[in-house]
């Protein structure tokens, strides 16, 4: 049987106990690619891509899921300043894991928006689409707002992470 692959890109700016949820219930996948977004295809302001990969990888060292990857792909991908796409970045995985069945998973506040993708009708014919549901409804931008007031994150994020934030990792 073909290796199962799901893959969750997100901003990741930064991740949250929302993220988290959804992470939760991807057991059942070989693998769990965590995507970073290298540059947003809807403009979306960001920290500093290597700063945000490294939150992944804190939440992956939190969590302890073995399944659990951090995937730079899109980094390749996007060299030229290009937004880069889910169908761009999906195609480049499957040349990467040719043998490997490929789910992208989406959460519930992009699964509304999956019509306005870039190919998003030729993404649902190549690959599989998870919408998964967030048990834990937390926004990165919420983690934002709290920083910038002073304000405990700790209950929005997993330690390592909320050790590792201040207000001033999101003026890059």
């Amino acid at each position: 049987m073909a290796e199962q692959i799901a893959v969750f890109g997100s901003a990741f700016n930064p991740p949250t106990r929302g993220h988290v949820s959804v992470l939760t219930q991807l057991c059942h996948f070989d693998r769990v690619l965590l995507v970073p977004s290298y540059k947003h295809a809807w403009g979306k302001t960001m920290a500093p891509y290597e700063v945000r990969c490294g939150w992944v990888q804190a939440l992956i060292n939190d969590l302890r899921l073995p399944n659990l990857h951090l995937c730079q792909r899109e980094a390749s991908l996007g060299q030229k300043g290009d937004a880069v796409t889910t169908f761009m970045l999906l195609t480049a995985l499957q040349q990467d894991h040719p043998e490997a069945a490929l789910t992208f998973v989406v959460g519930p506040d992009n699964l509304v928006k999956f019509g306005q993708f870039a190919q998003s009708e030729e993404i649902l014919s190549r690959w599989s689409v998870l919408g998964v549901p967030e048990k834990v409804v937390v926004r990165s931008t919420h983690i934002r707002e709290r920083l910038k007031q002073g304000l405990p994150i700790k209950e929005l994020t997993t330690p390592t992470i909320a050790a590792q934030l201040t207000a001033s990792a999101f003026d890059g």
